[in-house]
């Protein structure tokens, strides 16, 4: 069975088409886990500065780009797929209020710079940097910013990064979405 094109599913670019790059095996987030996820953050969404990790197409970052964040940062390892971040901002408008990194996490963080209110993970899935990049991400978390970890369902979501408490997650089939919030001080 085909796969249906990428789209954004919501906001203002709503509907536009994503490339996926040629000759890289990404694993984008189906259209029904980014509604779900933008539909539980809600207005937190609305003027945030968001940070994509493992950014793939960008389609996590441009879906709240079009659903009012105030800007982006995409960090992503893949040069093909750098490229078709810049693409997919291009043709949803937004590539005024985006930056592209190219690096490997969690090395690549150093090169991040300010505090982000969403910072967005969605790492292969198993790979032990996708955790190892959770345990950095607090330095870059705004006051009262939240941490979303993508990752497959047959595994728990890492308990207890340094500095973080898991306060929510939710499940959609092979997928679930688990939800950090900086850890108030005891």
């Amino acid at each position: 069975m085909a796969r249906r094109p990428l789209r954004i599913t919501g906001g203002e670019a709503r509907g536009t088409p994503l490339a996926e790059p040629r000759g890289v095996r990404l694993r984008p987030t189906t259209g029904l886990v980014r509604e779900a996820l933008f539909n539980i953050l809600g207005a937190r969404v609305t003027g945030a500065r968001v940070l994509d990790l493992f950014a793939g197409t960008g389609a996590l970052g441009i879906e709240a780009l079009s659903r009012g964040a105030a800007s982006a940062v995409f960090v992503e390892r893949d040069r093909e797929a750098c490229q078709t971040i810049l693409r997919n901002l291009a043709a949803a408008g937004y590539s005024d209020r985006a930056t592209v990194i190219r690096g490997r996490l969690p090395d690549a963080l150093r090169w991040v710079e300010g505090r982000f209110d969403i910072v967005l993970l969605d790492p292969p899935y198993g790979a032990p940097e996708g955790e190892e990049t959770l345990a950095e991400v607090r330095r870059l978390l705004a006051p009262g910013g939240v941490v979303v970890y993508e990752h497959a369902s047959r595994y728990n979501p890492p308990g207890r990064p340094t500095g973080l408490a898991l306060v929510d997650a939710r499940t959609y089939g092979d997928t679930t979405l688990s939800f950090y919030v900086e850890q108030e001080a005891a």
